[in-house]
């Protein structure tokens, strides 16, 4: 009998996390968005993602998000439940998730049975997700699961990815890196979005930035090209690994084999996003 491992864990969450997040970067996510009243842009982002917490204050959306400005999302939050409620936004993310998968995944792979397989493999995960101190995934579970097959593996994608990001913050808090030092130091690792991208989005200056890389030489953990030391790239590959702890319950209700394919599953779908520019990539760093 297989034993599953972390690294298999790790792998079956990098196949199905694309799914969850292409929505964020298509085009019907600002449209639909602005349809119901919400700005394009970070508005309509904090507002999508947070929705499932309800009309919630910055200060909820600041400590879940973790790594955006704190000024940024007070810009927009609460602001947005004044445009429109959160049961309008969940309805409207639906809608923008069955658009996006099906647009970019196209018909026949939305109706076939390995769409279904997928979404019961996922679900099934999902289901030994832990709630405390898992507060976006625990706003999520509380939402019903979609009929259609590829709105229910989103849904469970979802659960999965926001029960792992959850996790995710207790590693970093525990690393003693607050929200823009756990940026910086993650760019430097050459993985994820590169450290320009992240930084506007996010919406830290400059200076800032420069501030966080200075008081993260100062602990040695960069260098002065800003790039990781021998104990800041240890640091990032401990956070990685209690990450991957934290968030090892889920697939190991899976199973070995069941891992394997929704690995499988989950990454052929998840190929046609990056092959159809659902995510992108011309942001991302090259480690």
């Amino acid at each position: 009998m297989t034993t599953l491992t972390l690294r298999a864990a790790r792998n079956c969450h990098h196949a199905l996390n694309p799914l969850h997040s292409a929505i964020y970067f298509a085009p019907e996510y600002d449209e639909q968005f602005a349809a119901i009243g919400l700005e394009r842009g970070p508005m309509a982002y904090f507002a999508g993602r947070a929705a499932p917490l309800g009309a919630v204050g910055a200060g909820t959306v600041i400590a879940t998000f973790y790594n955006f400005h704190p000024d940024l999302v007070a810009q927009h939050i609460p602001a947005a439940w004044s445009s429109a409620s959160p049961q309008q936004v969940l309805e409207t993310r639906l809608l923008v998730t069955d658009a996006c998968m099906t647009r970019i995944l196209g018909p026949e792979a939305i109706a076939s049975k390995e769409m279904t397989v997928a979404a019961e493999l996922a679900l099934h995960a999902s289901e030994a997700c832990e709630r405390p101190g898992r507060v976006l995934y625990a706003a999520n579970a509380d939402l019903p699961v979609p009929d259609a097959p590829h709105l229910a593996l989103w849904h469970a994608a979802t659960l999965l990815r926001e029960h792992r990001g959850d996790g995710h913050l207790i590693a970093l808090a525990e690393a003693e890196l607050d929200g823009l030092e756990a940026l910086v130091t993650h760019t430097a690792t050459g993985k994820g979005f590169t450290p320009y991208f992240v930084q506007t989005t996010r919406g830290w200056s400059a200076q800032e930035w420069a501030d966080a890389q200075k008081r993260l030489r100062e602990r040695g953990l960069l260098d002065a090209d800003g790039e990781l030391t021998e104990r800041g790239a240890e640091l990032r590959r401990a956070i990685e690994d209690d990450t991957d702890r934290l968030a090892f319950a889920p697939y190991k209700h899976l199973g070995a084999a069941g891992a394997e394919r929704l690995t499988e599953l989950a990454g052929a779908f998840t190929k046609a996003v990056l092959d159809g520019e659902g995510l992108p990539v011309e942001h991302m760093g090259k480690g």
